[in-house]
């Protein structure tokens, strides 16, 4: 229940934008193929998925397995079976209108709509094309030899008139309403001396019968695949499918499209299906992050901030804290060092020990990753402000002489040494002793290095640039009985 509630705040801002950027690509599936069998494959594909993961939590291996077979050749197969019907849908919207904005439910297409599709798929192709649509007046005394035929517009039907083995692809069709009357129509040709050198047969034919009629005429040239609009003396070029729908709607004097309007019904359906598309998202990530859930064990240097000025750390009980981590796998392995951190703020310390408790705000994790254990707790840390002091050397013997020997004179070279360490333990050091030199070896005069001994427990050690030997210098005589 912890991990639900505080979800949102072990979120990174790219899980954000990858929950969000995939939840719209999904709600953009359904507004695209909302009421198309397609739709329904995806639904399909998606309890498959969901009864996968099922599975997988049950630990049903084989199961799992047979699912995600099914799941990758069903999706397969939706794209193979209906791939004409998302060709249709996706060539039926420009850009702007795949990516952004809402149309209404698909309730078959209008005749402007088949027109404009199947001209632009014959231009595509390079498939020549004459289509034209009568207006107010009667065009029978301006055709010849045409052929009726009284069948129902479509994008299929089109493309099989002008496909170039049929016999009667040369001709041009008239279109009545959502009807294909007559194909195979020869147009008178315009004596018009002001058009491209480049237009043929099929253009002059086109401006034929519009000069000497209200119809409008659309050809598709064969050879460049261009595709122009003649009404009248106007000749128009064109090259995007919204200008010939708006030619189209213009002659056949229907009404622009008004801005949708939504019935609350729809509404609602359109904000219930982006809120399943963000909570399916949503599912489908901590299936894949929580799936991989791992722990994870880190050692992590510990960093002193804010440290006052003069004040020096002379000790500290451990320099680096272990970390028990856990999250998603994929996070952890792509986990660097720069991004963990334990901090410790120095700011109100005091002379002396000082014991800290490390917890989760001295502990700097990128988002998705939990600390469950921090090892060790506890960090005891000695600081104060270093103050340099020159004290005398004294030698430290040990052992004895012969009998018969006494030492008569020692001199240390040099004499003093410059220490530095603690205030706290420095006003208690009055002389620096050099390691024990033993005495039980020493037969006559010498000199021996002997290393300046340093309690580890005082923190105070040479200061810099000074040696830490010294050379005692010894004389031995004999004594008198």
């Amino acid at each position: 229940m912890d991990e639900i509630i505080l979800f949102p705040f072990n979120l990174r801002w790219q899980d954000i934008v990858d929950i969000l950027l995939n939840s719209y690509l999904l709600f953009r599936f359904y507004v695209l193929f909302r009421g198309t069998i397609v739709l329904r494959g995806l639904i399909g594909i998606a309890f498959l998925w969901f009864f996968q993961r099922l599975a997988v939590y049950l630990g049903m291996i084989l199961t799992s397995w047979a699912i995600q077979g099914i799941t990758a050749v069903a999706a397969l197969i939706i794209i193979v079976v209906f791939r004409s019907e998302i060709r249709s849908v996706i060539q039926a919207k420009d850009f702007k209108s795949i990516l952004w904005g809402i149309s209404q439910k698909p309730e078959g297409k209008t005749p402007v709509d088949l027109i404009v599709e199947a001209v632009f798929e014959m231009s595509q192709k390079y498939v020549g094309a004459l289509i034209v649509l009568p207006g107010e007046h009667d065009i029978k005394e301006e055709v010849q030899n045409g052929i009726s035929w009284q069948g129902k517009l479509s994008i299929e039907m089109l493309l099989s008139i002008f496909f170039r083995d049929n016999p009667v692809h040369d001709g041009a069709v008239i279109v009545h309403g959502d009807r294909i009357t007559d194909v195979g129509v020869i147009l008178p040709l315009s004596q018009r001396k002001d058009i491209p050198s480049y237009y043929g047969t099929r253009h002059r034919a086109a401006l034929g019968v519009a000069e000497n009629t209200d119809a409008l005429a659309i050809v598709v040239s064969e050879e460049s695949g261009r595709i122009i609009a003649a009404k009248g003396n106007k000749i128009t070029p064109v090259h995007r499918k919204k200008l010939l729908s708006d030619i189209l709607m213009e002659h056949l004097k229907l009404s622009p499209k008004e801005p949708m309007k939504y019935p609350s019904r729809e509404r609602l359906e359109i904000g219930l299906a982006a809120v399943v598309s963000l909570l399916f998202v949503v599912g489908i990530w901590l299936s894949f992050s929580k799936g991989l859930y791992t722990l994870f064990t880190v050692e992590v240097p510990i960093q002193y901030m804010n440290r006052k000025p003069g004040m020096e750390i002379f000790d500290t009980s451990v320099t680096s804290a272990e970390l028990n981590l856990s999250g998603s796998g994929a996070l952890l392995k792509s986990l660097r060092s720069e991004q963990l951190s334990v901090r410790i703020d120095l700011n109100n310390v005091r002379p002396g020990e000082n014991i800290f408790n490390i917890t989760q705000n001295n502990i700097s994790l990128p988002p998705g990753i939990s600390l469950r254990k921090v090892e060790p707790p506890l960090v005891d840390v000695t600081i104060d402000i270093a103050i340099t002091k020159q004290v005398p050397i004294q030698s430290n013997w040990s052992g004895s002489l012969p009998p018969h020997l006494l030492m008569s004179d020692v001199k240390i070279i040099p004499e003093t040494v410059q220490i530095i360490g603690p205030r706290f333990t420095m006003d208690e050091i009055s002389t620096i002793y050099t390691e024990k030199i033993s005495l039980d070896n020493i037969s006559k005069s010498g000199t021996v290095w002997a290393p300046l001994a340093f309690d580890p427990a005082t923190y105070i050690k040479p200061a810099p640039q000074t040696k830490s030997l010294a050379a005692v210098e010894y004389t031995i005589k004999e004594r008198f009985q």
